[in-house]
């Protein structure tokens, strides 16, 4: 075999169908697009569109409330700290959002860490995180171990005295038309 015998398989690389190329191709005239309307044209965009009827996404009833105010938080459970310290991914006696991440336990939460009482802790930790359940906190305690929650973070606050004044001014508004 020489390189210019090379050849891919056959039918490996089908030729385009060239269409509007006269009757005698089975493509001609219409070249496969039916007849008239819009779907016949360049440039039609329709998706979703059903011909003035309510579209099915605007039919379908919504259900829920997304709260633009609540708390982002990556949660983890005491028995995945307590395997991730076996394993030996955690050491040190004082845990926060930083080694829980370097150690794979947590993605995420913006608001920081909240602890989970799910599993056994038997080694004694103190950790720095954003919120725990009251059963985390007695087991961290019962080990030998502490929680400490600081403060609300403040740009959650501000958001929420922004969208207070937000109110008034609507309110206001509202006050000077009536």
């Amino acid at each position: 075999m020489k390189l210019n015998d090379l050849r891919d398989n056959a039918g490996a690389r089908p030729s385009k169908i060239r269409v509007g190329r006269g009757i005698g191709s089975g493509k001609g005239k219409t070249a496969g697009r039916g007849q008239k309307g819009q779907k016949s044209r360049e440039g039609v965009s329709i998706n979703g569109f059903e011909g003035g009827q309510m579209p099915l996404h605007m039919r379908i009833p919504k259900r829920g409330f997304n709260n633009p105010f609540a708390k982002d938080y990556a949660e983890v459970n005491l028995g995945a700290i307590q395997k991730a310290v076996d394993s030996g991914k955690l050491t040190g006696a004082d845990i926060t959002q930083s080694e829980l991440n370097a150690a794979g336990l947590t993605r995420g939460g913006k608001d920081g860490v909240r602890l989970l009482g799910k599993g056994a802790l038997t080694a004694k930790l103190n950790f720095t995180v954003a919120g725990a359940s009251k059963s985390a906190i007695e087991a961290v305690e019962k080990a030998g171990g502490s929680v400490t929650i600081p403060e609300i973070v403040p740009a959650a606050e501000k958001a929420k005295a922004k969208h207070r004044s937000v109110q008034k001014v609507i309110a206001a508004k509202k006050a000077g038309k009536a």
